[in-house]
């Protein structure tokens, strides 16, 4: 024979919902606790350097500078893509000033994230350099700074002659 004890299932249902509350309050501190690990810990750190082609502010709530940069090891061979993300203001400052021109970019490599909310790319940009000489080999230096421009009858053949 069996009897239904109301108080035992009771204590069971109580038991169980404090369970429950308990798992949805660690949820949110666990997930907390990811998010400030990942964003503290890097997984890599480097240096890439090349021509920023592409950099904008971008994303529907959570906005970010995202960039594109050129790298090119010797002339005449293709080009790669390096993605990066930006999150300081002043570094995206600097590197819209430097538009055009050689860059070194020293960035961070973070993963674990969730969604683009934190940027596009896990590559973080966290300084920038103007490189003023591209070494090709030991001894062959291409200078980044333009030529002096040449007067306007130099260039085209024949302008003196014309002029007359």
């Amino acid at each position: 024979m069996t009897t239904d004890n109301p108080q035992a299932t009771q204590t069971s249902t109580r038991r169980s919902s404090t369970w429950l509350w308990l798992l949805l309050l660690a949820l949110p501190i666990v997930a907390a606790i990811w998010m400030w690990a990942m964003m503290s810990w890097s997984y890599s750190a480097g240096e890439r350097a090349g021509w920023v082609q592409k950099f904008s502010k971008k994303g529907w709530i959570c906005k970010t500078w995202e960039g594109e940069l050129a790298l090119v090891t010797m002339p005449g061979t293709a080009q790669e893509k390096f993605h990066f993300t930006v999150w300081d203001d002043s570094v995206a400052e600097k590197i819209n000033k430097a538009m055009g021109k050689r860059v070194s970019l020293h960035y961070d490599e973070k993963v674990g994230l969730p969604g683009t909310c934190f940027g596009e790319t896990r590559h973080w940009v966290s300084g920038v350099k103007e490189v003023e000489d591209i070494p090709l080999a030991p001894g062959v230096v291409v200078p980044t700074t333009p030529a002096p421009a040449a007067s306007a009858a130099s260039e085209v053949p024949g302008a003196a002659t014309l002029q007359k």
